[in-house]
């Protein structure tokens, strides 16, 4: 395959930060760990659709990055001597998003990836440079809509369940919608697909993914793991939010063997935050999904596993060990487990709600979600952070924003900055002590009906999308039978869990155990190594900040744990496992 000479080829501009040039210095230090490779034009170093590959620095001559579809080729970028290729994936494991071809005679330096892994963990200069680089080539690809196409219809639920899954991964792609784009049917004639076989994926030329689950995309992408191994591991973490980042990242660094399971993305609900303002150490703030980027890049470097998607589904004390189960075929085996699965925001019950969910209502409020509905009326349901945070951002798509909410005035339950500023934002109405009753619409949404609670007073207000942030309900709907939850479905631990360990057989969902071997620690639930943490835990404080502090004492207990109690945890583990 060559580039034909009329092709756009030029020198990409680096704004960002995204394609430095590397000193000598830097060069002679890769040079120690690579090998030089001549290449003439018309060389493909790596394609779009292949695994990771290696770290390529360019010595002499040019390369075109490019993606490659069945419409065409689009060139990204050209690069020459000293700039490097690559991206994310070569970190990740993931597979790569575009094309890279020789366009002038050189050499270029081939650097394996494993090895590339060794320098950015052990050389703090060269390896900072490197990591931005490609942190920031993910987002600018994400920008451009490089990558994978998903062709489908915005009405399909399976269509919208690809989208958020490649959203909420970062993972580059682009949407093709049969609804309104032109052509979008002559693509998948030239594909020999019918539109009734959409949702589809398609992967670089001609490899197409009919309707794929989430678990087969993201074994296909190189997202998803080896299935964990059957030999029990140190530490077992439920969940890849804040709190289980954080206890993946400390755990793995303090030497201890460390499976992550994580049911969709890791960055949990702060993933889908636009902004985080107030977290310790970004003055400018950080957005969601970049925090969890950077948190799962350094779960990585100190050798932990996440598996994408693995949701847990069941716990059980074995022998001594503790077993997770992860959908009907495989489970992970550990001596420690921290549960981080967060909690899942709460829907709506009203009229249309069951019909119009699929296509027009939303729980978070992400780049997706807003262009879809960019220039369009919107309603946002909430008080919360949340809320405020979504209402900021989709201002920005929308000309015009109502956000209701149940409180007398916004800044009851919403921090004081995020209040001001939405008070001062022309495109953003507040409806105060109001209620969603009805959503209207046939197979989009068309309007909102709202009552006022102090008047009854009934308004519609047009709108083609609902965004809903009213609170949320912790995910332990499968350890009901395990360990000892609140009334709110909260995990019980420390003093809670002794009490509730103390209580009748059976009460609080909890099954007895020896309580005068030990008294569980603060993070430690009613099943002996077993730890809670973020906001699953009951009485923890739903911020970021402090999901992360749990995080990280939970580890610090389990090192107390396995350095002097293992033997009283796994007796009472088998107790446990024998009731």
């Amino acid at each position: 395959m060559t580039v034909q000479e009329s092709d756009d080829l030029t020198e990409t501009p680096d704004p960002h930060g995204a394609f430095p040039s590397l000193t000598e210095e830097q060069v002679a230090a890769l040079q120690t760990v690579g090998e030089r490779r001549s290449v003439k034009p018309g060389d493909v170093l790596y394609k779009e659709g292949e695994g990771s590959g290696d770290f390529f620095v360019i010595l002499a001559g040019k390369v075109a990055v490019m993606e490659e579809s069945s419409t065409g080729r689009r060139v990204i970028g050209v690069h020459g001597p000293r700039r490097f290729l690559g991206e994310l994936g070569l970190l990740t494991g993931q597979t790569v998003f575009v094309t890279a071809i020789v366009v002038e005679p050189g050499e270029v330096l081939v650097v394996p990836a494993q090895q590339l892994r060794k320098i950015v963990t052990q050389d703090q200069v060269l390896g900072d440079l490197i990591l931005r680089a490609l942190l920031m080539r993910r987002s600018v690809l994400i920008g451009l809509g490089v990558g994978m196409r998903i062709i489908g219809s915005r009405y399909s639920p399976d269509t919208r369940r690809l989208r958020d899954f490649a959203t909420r991964n970062r993972l580059p792609h682009h949407w093709i919608d049969l609804e309104s784009d032109p052509g979008a049917e002559d693509l998948l004639r030239r594909l020999g697909l019918d539109p009734s076989e959409c949702p589809i994926v398609v992967l670089g030329p001609g490899r197409v993914l009919r309707n794929p689950s989430n678990l087969e995309l993201a074994r296909v992408l190189g997202l998803r793991q080896p299935s964990p191994p059957e030999v029990a591991c140190d530490l077992i973490v439920v969940g890849a939010g804040p709190a289980g980042l954080a206890a993946a990242v400390y755990g793995a660094s303090e030497g201890l063997s460390t499976v992550v399971l994580e049911a969709l993305a890791t960055g949990g609900q702060a993933g889908t935050s636009s902004r985080i303002e107030n977290y310790l150490g970004f003055p400018a703030g950080i957005s969601g999904a970049e925090l969890a980027e950077r948190a799962t890049l350094q779960v990585g470097k100190f050798g932990a596993q996440i598996t994408v998607p693995g949701e847990a589904i069941r716990l059980d004390p074995a022998d001594g060990t503790l077993r997770v189960y992860v959908g009907d075929d495989d489970s992970a085996i550990g001596r420690m487990v921290v549960i981080a699965t967060g909690v899942r925001y709460r829907k709506l019950a009203v009229p249309g709600m069951t019909e119009l969910e699929a296509a027009s209502v939303h729980y978070a409020a992400t780049v997706m979600e807003a262009q879809l509905c960019r220039g369009d009326p919107i309603v946002a349901v909430g008080g919360g952070n949340s809320a405020g945070q979504a209402a900021l951002f989709l201002s920005r798509y929308v000309p015009r924003l109502i956000l209701v909410i149940r409180e007398p005035e916004l800044g009851e339950n919403m921090s004081r900055y995020l209040a001001d500023r939405i008070e001062r934002n022309p495109t953003i109405e507040v409806l105060a002590h109001c209620e969603v009753r009805e959503l209207i619409g046939q197979e989009t949404l068309d309007a909102v009906v709202v009552e006022d609670t102090e008047t009854a007073e009934r308004r519609t207000l047009p709108a083609r999308a609902l965004f809903v942030f009213i609170g949320a309900d912790p995910h332990t709907e499968w350890l009901r039978d395990r360990v000892a939850l609140d009334d709110g479905g909260y995990i019980l631990t420390g003093a809670d869990a002794a009490a509730a360990r103390a209580a009748p057989e059976g009460s609080n969902g909890s099954r007895r155990s020896p309580l005068s071997l030990r008294s569980p620690l603060s993070l430690e639930t009613t099943l002996p190594g077993v730890f809670a943490a973020g906001d699953v835990r009951s009485g923890s404080t739903q911020r970021v900040s402090a999901a992360v502090g749990d995080g990280a004492n939970a580890i610090r207990q389990a090192h107390e744990l396995l350095g002097g109690h293992m033997h009283v945890v796994r007796l009472a583990q088998t107790y446990v496992s024998s009731k």
